[in-house]
C-alpha cells in the first residue's frame, strides 16, 4: 500500500509505554487465546486480568513499534476521508470519525480490558477502537496473514465498526442480542461482522490508488485466516458453527470481496441477505 506522503491521522491516542494488569503470553499461549476468545467470541477477560494480578512492565518502543503506529496512522487518516465521502455522496450524512488508542500490553477501555492477546476491537461506549501494534506480528507470524495490507484490512474491519455505530446498526443488533438465545445472538453477530468486512470493501475499493500489485489478495488471505472455521482448526477443535460469531473463511473472503467490487454501502446488508 502506498501511504508515503499520506497524511497521518489526528484521531489517534498513544498509550505505548504505559504498561498495565495482565498476564504475558509468549507464541502458542497467544495464538490459544486468540482462537478461542477474540475470534471465537468467548470472554477470556478473565483469563488476562485474573491469575494473581500480575502487572505487566512497559514494553519499550522499537523500530518496529514507531513503523507500525506510523502505518496505522496513515490508514486511519484513509478511513477518514473515504467514509467522509461515502456518507456525503451515499447517504447525505456527515461523518463522525472515530478515535484509534495504539497501546502496548494491556489497557483498559469501558468495554473492559483490552489485550494485544485478545486482537483489536471497537468500543461503542466510547467510539474508539483499540489496537496494539504488535498485533500486526501476530498477524503475520502466527497467522500467516502476511503483507501490509492484511494490517490495513485489519484497521479498515474496526473502523467499520464505528460506521456501524454511526449508522445506528451496532445498537440494534445489541438489542437484539439481549432478546434472543445465545446461538441467536452469535447468528447476529456474523452478520454484523460480515458485514464489517464487506464495508472493508467498499473502503479498499474507494483507496484504489493507493494499492500495490497483491495488496486485495493479501486482505482477502487475511480474511480467510481469520475465519471462524479456520481459526477452531488451528485451535484443535472441530468447527462448530452455532459458536461462530465472525463467519467462515468463506464467508469473509466473499463479503469482502463483494464490498471492493460495488463500492456501495447497499452492497453491506448483511442482515437481509438469504445466503451468508
Amino acid at each position: 500500500m502506498r501511504l508515503k506522503g499520506f497524511r497521518r491521522s489526528r484521531n489517534v491516542e498513544d498509550r505505548r509505554g504505559m504498561g498495565g494488569g495482565g498476564l504475558r503470553l509468549g507464541g502458542v499461549g497467544l495464538l490459544i487465546v486468540l482462537a478461542i476468545g477474540y475470534f471465537t467470541g468467548i470472554d477470556i477477560t478473565p483469563l488476562l486480568e485474573g491469575a494473581g494480578g500480575q502487572q505487566t512492565a512497559p514494553r519499550e518502543i522499537s523500530a518496529e513499534d514507531e513503523a507500525a503506529a506510523e502505518f496505522t496512522s496513515r490508514v486511519l487518516a484513509t478511513t477518514e476521508e473515504v467514509w467522509t465521502g461515502v456518507f456525503e455522496a451515499q447517504l447525505g450524512e456527515t461523518y463522525v470519525p472515530p478515535v484509534l488508542v495504539i497501546y502496548s500490553g494491556v489497557t483498559q477501555s469501558p468495554c473492559g480490558g483490552a489485550s494485544g492477546a485478545t486482537g483489536p476491537f471497537y468500543c461503542p461506549a466510547d467510539r474508539k477502537a483499540y489496537l496494539d501494534t504488535e498485533f500486526f506480528g501476530t498477524l503475520s507470524r502466527e497467522l500467516g496473514a502476511k503483507g501490509d495490507f492484511a494490517a490495513a484490512y485489519v484497521i479498515a474491519h474496526e473502523v467499520a465498526h464505528h460506521v456501524q455505530n454511526e449508522l445506528g446498526i451496532l445498537p440494534q443488533v445489541s438489542r437484539a442480542r439481549q432478546q434472543a438465545s445465545q446461538v441467536e445472538a452469535n447468528q447476529l453477530t456474523v452478520r454484523l461482522e460480515l458485514q464489517a468486512d464487506c464495508l472493508s470493501g467498499v473502503w479498499a475499493r474507494s483507496v484504489e490508488g493507493l494499492l500495490e500489485p497483491g495488496d486485495i489478495e493479501e486482505a482477502l488471505n487475511a480474511a480467510r485466516r481469520i475465519g471462524d472455521d479456520h481459526l477452531q482448526k488451528r485451535a484443535g477443535r472441530v468447527p462448530q458453527p452455532h459458536t461462530f460469531t465472525h463467519g467462515t473463511s468463506e464467508q469473509r473472503a466473499r463479503w469482502f470481496a463483494t464490498g471492493y467490487e460495488s463500492g456501495d454501502l447497499r452492497s453491506c446488508d448483511t442482515f437481509a441477505a438469504d445466503r451468508l
